[in-house]
């Protein structure tokens, strides 16, 4: 039997892996540096905010009920409550001006309707407790000196 020829085929593919190996280089690294994409956290691009935000919006799918449009606004009602609150304002300097006088809230105990006012002074300033008599709740200010 003939020994089996294989030509010059294995001796290319040799050469070519051979030149292959040679020719490699050596793999060049670098650092990884780490860069954040949010503004908010120190760092980040300034230019990436509108696009965060215009993202975040487009996913969120809750409705505020609170916010209204200029157009969503009634005149009127913003008039009445504007309205009711000044008339509240008149009338709470008037029920302290017939309570306390002229001269303001001086020390003592006051009753005003269910209410009782006490009134002293303290190393930070004056201490008003006002107690609900019907409740029991209490709340206490303290008017610092100026």
């Amino acid at each position: 039997m003939k020994p089996p020829q294989f030509g010059w085929r294995p001796v290319l593919l040799g050469a070519a892996l051979l030149v292959l190996l040679l020719s490699a280089r050596p793999g060049v690294a670098q650092d990884l540096v780490y860069e954040p994409k949010n503004p908010a956290f120190g760092g980040g691009n300034t230019f990436n905010y509108s696009w965060l935000l215009s993202s975040a919006q487009s996913q969120n799918k809750i409705e505020d009920k609170a916010a209204t449009s200029v157009f969503d606004r009634d005149p009127l009602k913003e008039f009445e409550q504007s309205l009711n609150q000044q008339i509240l304002g008149q009338l709470s300097r008037q029920l302290i001006t017939s309570q306390f006088g002229e001269s303001g809230i001086k020390e003592g105990t006051y009753n005003i309707g269910s209410y009782q006012i006490n009134v002293t002074p303290g190393d930070r300033g004056i201490s008003v407790q006002i107690t609900d008599s019907g409740t029991g709740n209490q709340t206490t200010v303290v008017i610092p000196f100026f």
